[in-house]
């Protein structure tokens, strides 16, 4: 689904915002509530939202969407059947309003079951299209940075269709600005917040519940749920592309900036945070720290087999939880001091990325480990409510668990689902009925 395209004014332009897969609606709900557009001014598409806006509307998506991988406003589109179609697609765009030759550029490629044969080429017939425009029109072509661009132009290609579009964010939304302490393959922050929208938890309720991630590693989703909590917006801590794009107007950016800045908060609501790594909880500190909520979270170590609530019930458990060579860090219950060594080690060796062909609970160890988490989490979190995201689809019979939903939601490639359990005490499962005479 897109919108129909005509070229806009600079408070009529059409926007699209991707995502990760299965996130779509959220993303449009931020987007609807961040700018109010509704019905045909607002599309949810596959892996992104389309929109009409204005550019005040671009600067303030990047500021405060926390589901936005990126801000990309379309500037042609049309069918295509060669890279020469490319070529006049390009051709066809006023550059000369967005950027300057002095600016290097970069055009970055992407498809959906295109016909063409090289995608290489395509991006170059674009360049060049850009460049001898500038030529024609200033004298001056400007240079392609492929590293480090200061204006990164995105061409894609579906079977029939090209759309070109400008960036408005530059590095990508997920990268807040605040995170330098992380471990390995760390949680991104859209995907952390995709997870706090699915769940429903909402700090500005009449009733508000405290939130608690057990293995929260770095940090990501308790920050990124103190922030929404304080009302500040993930933008704050970075700068943008659209700085360096001429539309720009420094006193309009600082004006959003200060109307973000007065909203800003303390937590209402308590937030917690542990992992058995001490040295993950100090890099949460460290990262809350840079985020502006230090006050407003509560991390401590501790092994997720055997902390206890921290506050009484309800509350929200959501977690990332460990896998792989995370399972050894995660929690050691009923291990001896040989085995956690050995687990150890392995865990030195091997990495998430393997963990991938091993979804959660696969090893011996995994299913141990997320068994007893669900044993404990029956016999002292009985009142809670938890989200878990994992990429297997029997965990829930792993766990002697049965959830209640059952989310689609993409992390990066891997298809994962996120799980809630209502927890009760003792075991999830309906009791077998009595046998007369037994």
């Amino acid at each position: 689904m897109a919108l129909p395209y005509a070229p806009c004014p600079m408070n009529a332009l059409q926007l699209f915002l991707p995502c990760a897969g299965g996130v779509e609606s959220y993303l449009a709900d931020e987007v609807h509530a961040l700018t109010g557009r509704t019905g045909q001014d607002l599309l949810v598409g596959r892996g992104g939202v389309l929109l009409r806006a204005a550019w005040r509307d671009a600067l303030r998506l990047n500021l405060h969407s926390r589901l936005a991988q990126r801000v990309l406003v379309l500037l042609n589109e049309r069918p295509y059947r060669s890279e020469n179609d490319l070529y006049e697609l390009a051709s066809d765009v006023a550059w000369e309003a967005w950027f300057t030759p002095r600016q290097t550029f970069k055009v970055e490629v992407s498809t959906q079951h295109s016909p063409l044969q090289s995608l290489h080429f395509a991006g170059l017939r674009v360049k060049d299209a850009v460049a001898d425009r500038f030529r024609a029109k200033t004298g001056v072509r400007p240079d392609v940075d492929t590293r480090r661009p200061q204006v990164r132009l995105h061409l894609h290609l579906d079977p029939e269709q090209a759309a070109l579009y400008i960036d408005t964010s530059g590095e990508p939304l997920f990268k807040r600005g605040w995170r330098l302490d992380k471990g390995d393959a760390p949680l991104k922050e859209t995907l952390a917040a995709a997870m706090i929208a699915a769940s429903g938890w909402d700090p500005h309720s009449d009733a508000p519940v405290p939130l608690y991630d057990p293995c929260c590693g770095s940090g990501t989703i308790v920050i990124e749920a103190a922030q929404i909590a304080c009302c500040i917006p993930p933008g704050l801590h970075r700068g943008f592309a659209f700085e360096r794009l001429l539309p720009f107007q420094a006193h309009v950016w600082q004006a959003i900036k200060e109307e973000a800045a007065k909203a800003i908060q303390s937590s209402a609501v308590p937030i917690f945070g542990s992992d058995i790594s001490h040295r993950m909880v100090d890099f949460a500190q460290r990262n809350a720290e840079r985020a502006g909520v230090a006050q407003a979270v509560q991390l401590r170590g501790g092994d997720a087999l055997q902390r206890l609530p921290p506050c009484a019930p309800p509350g929200v458990l959501l977690l990332n939880p460990p896998y792989g060579e995370r399972i050894a860090a995660a929690g050691h219950a009923g291990q001896n001091a040989a085995a956690r060594a050995a687990l150890r080690a392995q865990g030195a060796a091997v990495g998430r990325e393997v963990a991938q062909a091993h979804p959660a609970g696969d090893a011996e160890e995994g299913g141990d480990f997320f068994r007893q988490l669900a044993a404990h989490w029956k016999k002292h979190y009985a009142g809670w409510t938890a989200w878990l995201l994992s990429p297997d689809p029997k965990l829930p019979s792993k766990m002697r668990l049965k959830e209640s939903r059952r989310i689609p939601m993409w992390n990066g490639p891997i298809e994962c689902r996120l799980l809630r359990f209502d927890l009760v005490q003792g075991s999830a499962r309906p009791a077998r009925p009595a046998i007369d005479g037994a």
